[in-house]
């Protein structure tokens, strides 16, 4: 069996709808794939959700099909938020969850993601061996056996309750005025049910979704609206979820964007006892949120860029609390993936078990000026053939002398290369990030 993946990356399958793969036949097959090396590990159905993309529709259809060829029984859940179809898949005891989405991109990309029963996603071991039965014949099971299709109609209930039951009993958000933005995306009828049913005054932005505005001037890239919205209704908190709910920036009371990294503060600060003793980030964290957290007497551990190496430094460290400065944020005391909408609750519930503001609760971590750049590059692009560009990271790097951090890689989701400039000079981190930039760009034109 092969051990590298050919068409999975860090966060399922993903690309632009209508190029290969992602054109209804190949999610077809797909489907039948899945539903080939599923059937071989139980039974039960697979659940189906997805975000509120155009192409949403297509490529349900094209799953649905896929896995009833194979044989496999499909509940569908509708538009739906990615750590609902998590939470849903262990809550029903289904055998596995697919989530139709490309998260905080435009409509014009898609994505699969898969959950195991328990709702974590696919070892990599079932991604390669879905991609082997990718490779073979697609061979329909005779027709008594073909897969049922059913709608899940009380779906949007359970997680709604789910999420309510992960903060402490008695609380109520009554008094506080909050700003959700719905990014046009999966959770915009959910993410504000749960907020207005614990008491809060909630005006909703980005809850109008037309299968194209997706992301579109609202969500976790682009809060200005919420900013904007925060300070016009004199609101306490604005909060942004992305286009599938697994990711959240917030907007303090003063209009200031809080993001991913200093919710991993807040939460690390207030959650100690709770957390074994460290907190993980990523390479990306910002250098002033592993100070804070020193400062905690925490250790601070750095896995790879990805919600799913989080997870498995979670997991092999015994640790609870992890996160990304994009807003994922993963906490294993309450639940098994990255969720927008818990990790709301949690600083919400830190406000008000300290009777602070958002702004008062990110005192104590410093952010250092990063700057962050994307250049357009081929998929699976190997730093390593370029010693140039090895040349002009070392460079940049004696220029900080130890001040600061540089960092390269390519994304895991867009064929895109992302360039990482931090120190304690916002200037010079400007200027280093643009130099750097150009060089890298000047060696990969001379390969192209």
């Amino acid at each position: 069996m092969p051990t590298k993946r050919k068409y999975f990356g860090t966060d399922g399958i993903r690309g632009r709808v209508g190029a290969h793969p992602f054109t209804p036949d190949f999610v077809m097959k797909l489907g039948w794939a899945a539903g080939r090396v599923l059937a071989a590990t139980g039974g039960g159905p697979v659940l189906i959700g997805k975000d509120t993309r155009i192409s949403g529709y297509m490529f349900e259809s094209a799953l649905e099909a896929g896995l009833s060829a194979a044989g496999v029984d499909v509940r569908l859940l509708g538009p739906m938020p990615t750590p609902a179809v998590a939470f849903l898949t262990r809550n029903t005891r289904a055998q596995a969850g697919i989530v139709i989405s490309a998260s905080h991109n435009g409509f014009e990309d898609n994505g699969i993601k898969f959950f195991t029963a328990d709702g974590s996603k696919l070892p990599d071991e079932t991604e390669i061996a879905i991609e082997v039965e990718l490779e073979r014949p697609l061979e329909v099971v005779e027709s008594d056996r073909l897969g049922k299709v059913r709608r899940v109609n009380d779906a949007a209930r359970r997680y709604i309750e789910f999420c309510k039951s992960r903060i402490q009993a008695g609380i109520d958000f009554g008094g506080l005025r909050l700003v959700v933005d719905c990014a046009n995306g999966a959770g915009y009828r959910i993410t504000p049910a749960v907020f207005e049913e614990l008491g809060a005054r909630v005006e909703v932005i980005g809850n109008a979704p037309d299968g194209v505005n997706i992301n579109r001037g609202f969500g976790t890239t682009d809060p200005e609206n919420l900013r904007k919205a925060v300070l016009r209704a004199g609101a306490d908190l604005g909060l942004a979820i992305d286009g599938d709910g697994d990711r959240l920036i917030l907007v303090d009371r003063k209009g200031e964007i809080v993001d991913g990294d200093e919710v991993l503060f807040i939460l690390a600060k207030t959650r100690i006892e709770t957390l074994n003793g460290a907190v993980v980030g990523t390479l990306m964290s910002n250098l002033g949120l592993e100070n804070a957290v020193r400062s905690l007497k925490l250790e601070f551990l750095r896995a790879r860029v990805g919600d799913r190496y989080i997870m498995e430094m979670l997991t092999e460290r015994g640790l609870k609390l992890g996160g990304e400065a994009s807003g994922h944020i993963i906490n294993l005391n309450l639940a098994n993936t990255g969720d927008a909408i818990i990790s709301g609750l949690q600083v919400l519930e830190a406000m008000m078990g300290t009777g602070q503001s958002l702004d008062e609760l990110k005192r104590g971590m410093r952010k250092f000026p990063q700057r962050l750049l994307n250049i357009s590059c081929k998929p699976g692009l190997d730093l390593k053939r370029f010693p140039a560009i090895d040349d002009a990271v070392r460079e940049a790097e004696s220029i900080l002398n130890g001040r600061g951090r540089v960092l390269l890689r390519p994304s895991g989701t867009e064929p895109l290369l992302r360039i990482m400039v931090e120190g304690q000079d916002e200037a010079e981190v400007d200027t280093l990030v643009h130099q750097l930039a150009a060089r890298v760009e000047s060696a990969l034109d001379q390969r192209r």
